[in-house]
């Protein structure tokens, strides 16, 4: 069954009852970087064993405008637990906890993008509500999601904790997707200095980048919230990327 998005005709759908989307979700264009390469077996896992919680977002025409990725884990309610290797730990833990019989009482949003060209619609914020209220729907108590701030890149020297921390004069958050996740109910709780961890060799980072890679030490490449650091003499490049972790509680 589809579900109406307020406002305009749009509904979402969760893969579990419309399995024939699964190749427009993960084929459909968005603004993450070509070198953001979640590992392939997991998500497959994921998306095979948990077809329910991944949802798209479709118009009149049944195209794909948007989707939500998410894996259900179990979660004791300590924020301070929440692990610093936040996107990569999620997928490893709904593993896990599925193989171990652990209530899954949480669930982790993955990723919410966007075709380009229909954010102003507010599309992002649309479909996390849609997110939550699917997770509400199936008897999670939290929404829980290692966040990445869309304009962290702009300042990418600067640390995730004193970016999150920036605020404007009403008190929310000075990032756009941060303070989406704060309007729609969502607490900043820390950040996960190490969220996702991609290491490629030079080759591999000219071709996603476009940039020379020819020497060792930080490199600013476009669209990451930190430097890449390379290593000439070696060959080969890592990027760690921190998130911020954000609770919605349901």
């Amino acid at each position: 069954m589809l579900r109406s998005i307020t406002g305009t005709e749009l509904h979402v759908a969760h893969l579990e009852e419309r399995p024939d989307l699964e190749s427009a979700m993960l084929t459909m264009e968005s603004s993450w970087p070509a070198y953001i390469r979640p590992d392939p077996v997991l998500v497959h896992w994921i998306f095979e064993r948990h077809a329910r919680h991944q949802l798209v977002v479709l118009d009149e025409s049944e195209a794909v405008v948007a989707r939500a990725a998410s894996a259900p884990l179990h979660w004791d309610g300590d924020p301070d637990g929440l692990p610093g290797t936040g996107w990569d730990e999620a997928l490893r833990q709904c593993m896990t906890d599925t193989y171990d019989g652990r209530p899954l009482n949480a669930l982790c949003a993955l990723e919410i993008a966007v075709v380009p060209g229909h954010q102003l619609r507010n599309l992002s914020g649309r479909t996390l509500e849609a997110l939550k209220d699917h997770a509400r729907s199936q008897g999670f108590d939290d929404l829980l999601a290692p966040v990445r701030p869309s304009l962290k890149h702009t300042a990418p020297r600067l640390s995730m904790a004193a970016y999150a921390a920036r605020t404007r004069p009403d008190g929310l958050p000075e990032d756009p997707w941060l303070r989406v996740h704060v309007r729609s109910g969502g607490h900043v709780v820390k950040v996960c200095p190490a969220s996702m961890t991609i290491s490629g060799s030079l080759a591999q980072w000219r071709e996603w980048t476009g940039l020379p890679f020819d020497t060792s030490g930080p490199v600013e490449v476009p669209g990451a919230l930190t430097p890449v650091v390379a290593d000439a003499e070696q060959g080969h490049a890592v990027y760690v990327e921190p998130n911020v972790w954000v609770r919605h509680r349901l």
